[in-house]
């Protein structure tokens, strides 16, 4: 554990960066960009770096930026990582700072992520002469649906020290659920894994009044919906749960005219590695069987997405510890259930051992058990939970490093 000197350093710190750091992140609200190009973005991340005299690169195949921070004595290499991007969601949070780039918005708190990410070196660059070993910082775009992570992996941010780092941490703001500055995580399943099936059933088209000179496919359909929810209950462990929600139905143009295909599309989520190797054959299984049943074929195109973000037992220990020990006792939640959003920060996670954490953002005088979540275009995130990130991003770094 750091030195409480160390701790109570880091905290005055980052509270006193605190106004620099909300300007960013406000910067970075004003203009959100999407997928795996962010000019802007990246501008405004170089140009917040560039008074600490970091080693930095820009990715070849998408717009990342990848700084490392040289400690003054040798020891390995850890890693800090921020997503950038934002999503196509048009803004009515009724923040002062609201985007200024129609139909973005940065609705799931990246902008802190980013924001946060150069607070925390900031925190590291002053004690760089004493910093035993290498900080690679990781800005990542195209976490929403775009494989960042694994792009940012092939392009060799794991590497970029010069040796692969021993650790890796990152953490997400939540705009409901938890009180500004609380930090949650848990031994294992973090996250699920998140996938997507398109099924296509193919029947024979027809006039509504003689179905029986048809093939119909929307009771078929209908019924898939259903037999995959039978499924989900019946051939996975409740303890291991899977997730199916169909999201879109798509059939047909008028009232009596049976169409010749129907088409639903689904998200799987799955909480462990075992079940997610298997569930995309048993769901195809069911699809099949079906319209097999009633003398039709499918296609399914089960599409594989992020895999379950697993934390190793002994990171979370350490930010659980370091986390109270700067903020006091309450100030760590230990989160009794995984949760079923995903991360590309699952592919770090299964390349070195790490943990990716909570944290708190519901803005003051809103409930977090009703405060617009995530991704909702009225969601809101307190500014102050840049005071608590930024440190405990930072102490993780130090006192895994002080490992050696």
């Amino acid at each position: 554990m750091l030195d409480p000197a160390v701790l109570t350093a880091l905290r005055e710190e980052a509270a006193a960066q605190l106004p620099e750091v909300v300007a960013l992140r406000h910067a970075l609200h004003r203009t959100p960009e999407l997928g795996l190009h962010l000019p802007r973005t990246q501008a405004l991340v170089l140009e917040a770096l560039a008074p600490l005299d970091l080693e930095v690169v820009t990715g070849t195949g998408l717009t990342s930026v990848v700084a490392v921070l040289r400690g003054g004595r040798p020891g390995p290499a850890v890693l800090l990582r921020g997503d950038m991007d934002g999503l196509p969601v048009t803004e009515d949070s009724g923040e002062p700072f609201t985007s200024e780039n129609p139909g973005v918005m940065h609705a799931c708190g990246h902008d802190l992520h980013v924001a946060g990410l150069v607070g925390a070196a900031r925190l590291l660059a002053a004690r760089r002469e004493t910093l035993p070993g290498s900080v690679v910082l990781m800005f990542q775009p195209g976490e929403e649906g775009d494989h960042g992570a694994r792009h940012m992996i092939d392009e060799g941010v794991l590497d970029a020290a010069g040796e692969r780092v021993v650790a890796a941490y990152g953490l997400h703001v939540l705009s409901a659920l938890l009180p500004a500055g609380l930090v949650t995580s848990r031994p294992g399943t973090m996250l699920a894994a998140a996938d997507t099936v398109h099924v296509t059933v193919h029947g024979r088209g027809g006039h509504g009044s003689m179905p029986h000179l048809a093939q119909d496919p929307v009771p078929v359909a209908a019924e898939i919906v259903l037999a995959l929810q039978a499924a989900v209950t019946r051939q996975f462990d409740v303890f291991d749960p899977v997730v199916v929600t169909v999201g879109r139905i798509e059939a047909g143009t008028t009232d009596n005219v049976i169409p010749a295909e129907a088409r639903l599309e689904a998200t799987v989520r799955t909480f462990s590695e075992a079940t997610h190797g298997v569930v995309a054959e048993r769901l195809t299984r069911v699809c099949e069987g079906v319209a097999a049943a009633h003398g039709m074929s499918v296609t399914v195109d089960y599409r594989p997405g992020y895999p379950v973000t697993s934390n190793t037992p002994g990171e979370v220990g350490r930010a659980a510890d370091l986390t109270r020990a700067l903020f006091g006792e309450s100030a760590y939640y230990p989160a009794p259930q995984p949760l079923p959003g995903a991360e590309d920060f699952s592919y770090v996670l299964q390349q070195v051992p790490g943990t990716y954490l909570g944290l708190g953002a519901t803005p003051a005088g809103h409930d977090p058990a009703t405060a617009a979540y995530n991704h909702a275009a009225q969601a809101r995130f307190a500014d102050e939970a840049l005071a608590v990130g930024p440190a405990v991003l930072a102490a993780l770094a130090l006192d895994r490093l002080a490992e050696g």
